[in-house]
């Protein structure tokens, strides 16, 4: 019992640490490439790494954490997140806690079933941090455009952002598909050495639940 119980408590340390990792590039330099209109995010490469390690609930929990501080950006600090927020301020929330909490559970679901076939884990590994990153990619604009379409808000995006409300949706995904090649090459690089690496501390140590 006590060495589960230590187990236990390592993992919730383990969440709280990439939990502060989150917030930290989030609020710095490292979370971000600003974009006209889009930003390039790192941020799914930490909640891709802890849905490996730690499972698909910490995933999630990790997930609605990017969230959080995505929502915390509308308040000035992105600009196509201000214009959401100014439109409909729940909706927008939504629209930051939702894809990021999918993509963080999927990702730790998908690790654990392809470990369950791939006896080195080389594959899962790769595999799971790259699908965090398209998930979040995919999930993202899926909700933006649902966005979009439910408040009718087409005309005002175009005007703050100085384009023709008919070829808004042609510019997200423009802006999108030059975001998701960065995003997901650097997340597949980044998530498969750093999950790799700390997966194999954490067996050496006994750390594992």
């Amino acid at each position: 019992m006590k060495t589960t119980t230590n187990v236990r408590t390592m993992k919730m340390v383990q969440l709280a640490l990439f939990i502060a990792i989150i917030f930290l590039m989030a609020f710095t330099p490292l979370g971000y490439i600003r974009t006209p209109g889009l930003q390039i995010t790192l941020l799914a490469i930490p909640v891709a790494v802890g849905a490996i390690i730690l499972g698909p609930a910490s995933g999630a929990i990790l997930g609605g954490a990017f969230g959080i501080t995505s929502f915390i950006q509308c308040f000035g600090m992105d600009p196509l997140g201000a214009a959401f927020l100014g439109i409909n301020p729940v909706g927008t929330f939504l629209l930051c806690m939702v894809p990021r909490i999918l993509m963080g559970g999927l990702t730790g679901l998908i690790f654990k079933g392809l470990r369950k076939i791939d006896k080195t884990r080389g594959l899962s590994y790769a595999a799971a941090s790259l699908s965090a990153s398209l998930m979040n990619t995919v999930f993202f604009l899926g909700s933006m455009l649902l966005f979009l379409y439910l408040t009718n808000s087409y005309n005002f995006i175009a005007d703050k952002f100085d384009i023709q409300a008919g070829s808004i949706i042609a510019f997200i995904v423009s802006l999108a598909g030059i975001n998701t090649i960065l995003e997901a090459a650097v997340c597949l690089i980044l998530g498969t050495a750093i999950a790799k690496a700390l997966d194999v501390f954490r067996k050496k140590s006994g750390n594992v639940a």
